[in-house]
């Protein structure tokens, strides 16, 4: 079992989960109580899951689709290495995933 690493904002808590492979980090957050909004339940029409990926872990993932991108310009807080939580999969190669979340979020479906 792949784990993900989730850190707050300000670096001061940190997490770690033991996940199975193939799943999301969104759906990781919710069943394990992380505070990830995904306001669009991870349908990629909002930008509320929001993380922001350690950059020895960001040129490990997938590239981002022009989808992802989109979105992620309506993120609070982006920075050059944030992603979606719901497009990133967890997969063996990625164990010790280690992602930050935003300080806020930005929810345009209210």
């Amino acid at each position: 079992m792949p784990k993900v690493i989730f850190k707050s904002y300000d670096g001061t808590t940190r997490l770690e989960l033991e996940a199975d492979a193939g799943e999301t980090l969104l759906k990781i957050a919710h069943a394990n109580d992380v505070e990830m909004e995904g306001a669009c339940e991870g349908c990629m029409a909002c930008s509320t899951c929001h993380v922001i990926v350690d950059p020895d872990w960001y040129k490990k993932l997938e590239d981002a689709s022009e989808e992802e991108l989109d979105m992620l310009d309506l993120a609070f807080g982006l920075t050059a290495t944030s992603r979606l939580g719901c497009q990133i999969i967890l997969t063996d190669t990625l164990d010790g995933l280690t992602v930050r979340l935003p300080a806020e979020t930005r929810n345009m479906l209210i």
